[in-house]
C-alpha cells in the first residue's frame, strides 16, 4: 500500500544523504561530477563510455568485453539525470542501429550482447535494459523534448517499447517480457521464472502514466505485483535475494543462479530508490535494515557468494565495490543502526579500477546520484 502523498514524486523534495551526514553541497556536487567524467571521460583506469564517429557512443562491459543493453540503458538514464544530452543520443543511437532486432522472434527487443564493432554477439532480450530504456526515454522527454526525428522522438519510442514488451506473443509469435496473469517480469521472454534484481516497481509507477492509456492499468498492477515478489524472494532473516527465481519466490538454482551473486546486488538498490520515490511499504524499511545488518560485519575485501540464508561460500564477491553501493543506496530506506556507517563507508570508497569495474562503476555512480538526491523523477512540462 502506498503512503499517499509521501515520497518524492508527491513531494517533490529528494532526501540528500550525504548533506545529512555532514558533507557540503561543493563537496557532494564535485563527487559527482567527478565520478561521471572518470566513467564517461577518458581515464584509461576507469572508463566505461566509448565514442564512435560524429554521433554514436557505447558503453562497455570491461569485463567481457562486449556492449550490453543493461550497460546502454544504464549509461542513458545516467545522462539524461546530470542533463548530458549528446551523451544519452549517441547512446541511443548506438543502440538502435545495432542492438534494435528487426526479424525474427524477438522483432521489437534489442540484443542483450554485442561486440564493441556493433555486431549482433546474441539474437535474445534481456528485460533489464528495455525497461530502462523505457523510463530513460520517457525522463529524456520530459526534460529536452521530443524531436520530430526518429529515434529521438523519445515518448514514442518509449511506449512503443512499452507496448511490446508486454503485448508481445498475441499473435503468435515471440513472447511477452512479463507473465500476463500475474504480472511479473520475466528473466527472458521465453522462460517462466523471474529474477528479482529486474523488479523495479518506481519504475511501473511512472509507466502506469505514461504508457499509452490501454497498458496504463497493467503497469499499475505490475508496480503492486513486483512489491509482493520481493517480499517473498528476499530471506526473511538475512534480506538477501537469489539471482533467479520461480514466481513463487523460492530460489531457482537449476543454472546455478539460485544464491545471492552479482545480479541480486541491485535489489538493495532498487528497495531504497522505490521507497524514496513512492513510499513502496514498510517492508522495505525492514528488509533494508537487514540487508544493511548482515554486511555490517564484513570487509568488501571479503564479500563472497552467499545462500540467501547467508551461508558464505568460497567463492569471492566479483564485484564488491557495487555490492558497498548498492547495500548504501538502501539507506533510502533504512533506519537501522548501519544506515549511515555503509553511506560514509561507500562515500570513502574510490571508483573500481580493472577489467572488472564497469557493472561495479555503473551502481557506484546510481548510488552516487540517488544518496545526493540527484536521481529524479522528470516529470512532464
Amino acid at each position: 500500500m502506498l503512503k499517499t502523498n509521501e515520497g518524492a514524486f508527491f513531494t517533490g523534495t529528494y532526501r540528500n544523504l550525504f548533506k545529512e551526514y555532514g558533507y557540503s553541497n561543493e563537496e557532494i556536487n564535485t563527487r559527482v561530477e567527478d565520478t561521471w567524467n572518470e566513467l564517461f571521460g577518458e581515464n584509461e583506469e576507469t572508463k566505461i563510455y566509448f565514442e564512435v564517429g560524429n554521433d554514436l557512443g557505447y558503453m562497455m562491459d570491461t569485463g567481457n568485453t562486449d556492449v550490453r543493453t543493461e550497460g546502454m540503458s544504464y549509461g542513458m538514464m545516467m545522462a539524461v539525470q546530470l542533463d548530458k544530452k549528446d551523451v544519452f543520443d549517441r547512446l541511443w543511437n548506438w543502440t538502435m542501429k545495432y542492438m534494435y532486432m528487426t526479424e525474427g522472434e524477438n522483432t521489437g527487443y534489442f540484443a542483450w550482447s554485442c561486440a564493441t564493432d556493433g555486431t549482433k554477439n546474441s539474437y535474445g532480450p534481456a528485460p533489464d535494459g528495455e525497461e530502462y530504456f523505457a523510463l530513460a526515454l520517457l525522463f529524456a522527454s520530459h526534460r529536452w523534448g521530443d524531436s520530430v526525428e526518429e529515434p529521438f522522438n523519445y515518448s514514442t519510442q518509449a511506449k512503443e517499447l512499452l507496448k511490446i514488451v508486454i503485448h508481445k506473443g498475441e499473435d503468435g509469435v515471440g513472447y511477452p517480457m512479463w507473465n500476463p496473469e500475474n504480472k511479473l517480469i520475466k528473466f527472458i521472454p521465453n522462460c517462466e521464472y523471474s529474477d528479482p534484481s529486474y523488479h523495479l516497481p518506481h519504475f511501473y509507477e511512472l509507466f502506469s502514466l505514461w504508457s499509452y492509456p490501454e497498458d496504463q492499468a497493467f503497469w499499475k498492477e505490475a508496480a503492486a505485483a513486483s512489491r509482493e515478489y520481493l517480499k517473498i524472494a528476499c530471506h526473511p532473516e538475512t534480506g538477501l535475494a537469489p539471482e533467479y527465481a520461480h514466481y513463487d519466490g523460492t530460489p531457482n538454482d537449476e543454472r546455478g543462479f539460485g544464491h545471492f551473486f552479482s545480479d541480486s546486488y541491485r535489489v538493495a538498490a532498487n528497495i531504497g530508490l522505490d521507497y524514496e520515490w513512492f513510499r513502496g511499504n514498510e517492508w522495505e524499511i525492514e528488509n533494508a535494515n537487514k540487508i544493511q545488518a548482515f554486511f555490517a560485519d564484513k570487509d568488501p575485501e571479503d564479500y563472497r557468494r552467499y545462500t540467501i540464508a547467508g551461508e558464505p561460500f568460497e567463492e569471492k564477491s566479483l564485484h564488491p565495490v557495487g555490492l558497498l553501493a548498492t547495500n548504501a543506496m538502501a539507506s533510502l530506506a533504512a533506519n537501522g543502526p548501519f544506515s549511515e556507517s555503509t553511506v560514509i563507508q561507500f562515500w570513502n570508497t574510490p571508483v573500481r579500477t580493472g577489467v572488472r569495474r564497469y557493472y561495479d562503476n555503473c551502481l557506484y555512480l546510481f548510488a552516487l546520484l540517488a544518496l545526493s538526491g540527484k536521481f529524479k523523477i522528470w516529470m512532464p512540462k
